[in-house]
């Protein structure tokens, strides 16, 4: 992922910044606990294809 891009990319819904989750190609908003999934290195930046993240589900701290 782009350090440029996600420098400029927030969550579509509550305009918070977002973790970039490597391992599971996602990013993930702390705010909303949701993953916004990442497609052939593109943010899929909808919230309808966002993914709620479980309750046992790690938020990465800050």
């Amino acid at each position: 992922m782009d350090k440029k891009l996600l420098d400029i990319l927030r969550c579509p819904i509550c305009k918070g910044t977002l973790y970039y989750d490597q391992k599971a190609a996602e990013l993930i908003c702390r705010g909303d606990r949701l993953a916004y999934p990442i497609r052939d290195d593109i943010p899929v930046m909808l919230e309808e294809e966002a993914r709620a993240l479980t309750p046992d589900e790690e938020v990465p701290a800050a």
